[in-house]
């Protein structure tokens, strides 16, 4: 696998987008789309060296665990 460092935008985006709606299925409790959600904060993530480095696998994985603290 190469360096997470070396994936493209793109690639990131999608890889992070798929695994959000694996873990966390289609849509919020409000219905609202979980994959309309992802496309719109991944690329926050790759912005990132930091964020990036850890791939968007993990990225998608905190992002989740970060919903029920928010609001």
């Amino acid at each position: 696998m190469p360096d997470e460092m070396e994936l493209t935008r793109e690639a990131f985006i999608e890889r992070f987008v798929n695994h959000m709606v694996l873990i966390a299925g289609p849509e919020f409790a409000d219905g609202s789309s979980i994959e309309e959600y992802a496309r719109e904060v991944a690329p926050t993530y790759w912005a990132d060296p930091d964020q990036r480095k850890d791939g968007p696998e993990s990225c998608a994985e905190g992002d989740i665990d970060c919903w029920d603290y928010a609001g």
